[in-house]
């Protein structure tokens, strides 16, 4: 028996944008946190017309988030953890829902800080991430995961940095905004490997390398927030958590379908031990 597992489910709380086609957001979020043992709960930021083929549309939610943040504070008790994704408040909202998460103080969060959906059209800016950043990251305990493109755009970097920026010049602006770490994401790296490197202000931890894995998938960066946050609160540490994640995303490459066989492939449903359904 593992004595770090909780008797009871933890909660694992993910504000975000809601794709309905379950490719990425929140439903994808709560599939992979339900898998690994933890009682998701949601409440959106995004809306999106959204499928596999593309986003056309995202707009901000009709029922105020924070009212439905602040409803769902008696279960927020204990070991439990937050994740927060695509958002599309009004600078006013964000910062009322940036209040309510320091009250609550989520002992587990990480922001996937996302500028857009893998296709079709696109949300923030670096400008827009700053302004976030600036809000969120004082609170401090964050563990921001983005991807190459996405610290460039933070850092203020050309499009033709994103390949080729040294992790540290990616990472250094997100720790100056307050960051506790930075998971940067390795897939939109240069060469046929991918390694993700985890950055705080006392050193850099580069990750196992792997081959890059042919195709494209959608919802990858939602995965492997969503299963860290799930790891973690089942006991592993932050590093750990990041390594575990990676695998297990490269684990079920392979077994990702298009419904349909209409658009890019997203991940299948799997059960708790990892098997597919």
């Amino acid at each position: 028996m593992d004595v770090n597992r909780p008797s009871t489910p933890p909660v694992a709380l993910c504000l975000g944008g809601m794709d309905p086609s379950g490719g990425a957001g929140l439903i994808r979020d709560a599939m992979t946190l339900a898998e690994l043992g933890c009682q998701p709960m949601a409440v959106s930021l995004a809306e999106t017309l959204q499928n596999g083929l593309g986003c056309s549309r995202i707009e901000p939610p009709a029922m105020d988030a924070v009212q439905r943040l602040e409803t769902l504070a008696p279960h927020l008790t204990g070991q439990w953890g937050l994740k927060l994704s695509l958002c599309a408040l009004e600078a006013k909202d964000f910062r009322r829902l940036c209040a309510t998460v320091l009250h609550l103080a989520p002992p587990v969060r990480i922001w996937d800080p996302i500028l857009a959906p893998s296709a079709g059209v696109g949300l923030h800016d670096g400008a827009d991430l700053r302004r976030m950043a600036a809000d969120l990251l004082p609170m401090g305990g964050w563990v921001v995961s983005p991807n190459r493109g996405e610290a460039a755009a933070f850092a203020g970097l050309p499009p033709q940095a994103i390949r080729s920026a040294p992790a540290d010049a990616l990472a250094t602006p997100w720790l100056e905004a307050g960051a506790m770490a930075v998971w940067l994401k390795g897939g939109h790296g240069e060469g046929n490997q991918v390694q993700d490197v985890w950055i705080t202000r006392e050193g850099i931890q580069a990750m196992d390398p792997a081959p890059r894995l042919p195709g494209e998938r959608r919802g990858t960066g939602c995965l492997l927030s969503a299963t860290w946050l799930g790891l973690r609160l089942q006991g592993m540490t932050a590093v750990e958590a990041a390594r575990h994640a990676a695998h297990r995303l490269r684990d079920r490459w392979d077994l990702a379908f298009a419904p349909g066989t209409v658009g890019r492939a997203m991940f299948g449903p799997t059960s708790r031990h990892g098997e597919a359904r």
